[in-house]
């Protein structure tokens, strides 16, 4: 995989860090602010591991990369949901335009962030792994 210059794994790095430290403050009860740090610190930890771009020929890391970004959008949309759960913005169309509008809502959009912090950030350790075992595997091949 491509390696990021030093600027670029940085950012990564802040990204990760914004990342923990807003989810920390929203499970402490601080969920406005703590979702705009999730929020900002997913995307740009998103941005840095879309630039990784890798040029080989394995199946394996392919699919483990396309895992790795589904990973990093479901980071995105968490970060989204806690902001959600915080203002209610889309609160109002669910009474308004659904059927049972109010228990729509908790039940599919009301702090559902914690499932897809969850499921994002389990398949980010699985899929940084794996690819790490893959690329040594290949590395030996050489």
């Amino acid at each position: 995989m491509k390696q990021l210059n030093k600027w670029q794994s940085i950012v990564l790095m802040c990204g990760g860090a914004l990342m923990v430290v807003g989810a920390g403050m929203a499970v402490l009860g601080k969920l406005a602010a703590g979702g705009w740090l999730f929020l900002v610190g997913s995307l740009l930890f998103g941005a840095m591991q879309w630039q990784q771009t890798y040029e080989g020929k394995s199946v394996v890391v392919r699919r483990l990369r396309r895992i790795m970004l589904t990973a990093d959008v479901l980071l995105v949309v968490g970060g989204l949901d806690m902001l959600e759960s915080s203002y209610g913005v889309a609160r109002q169309w669910f009474l308004d335009n659904v059927h049972n509008g109010s228990m729509t809502y908790i039940t599919y959009i009301y702090n559902k962030w914690v499932v897809l912090l969850l499921i994002g950030a389990i398949l980010q350790v699985y899929t940084t792994q794996r690819i790490s075992h893959e690329l040594d595997k290949e590395a030996k091949k050489r």
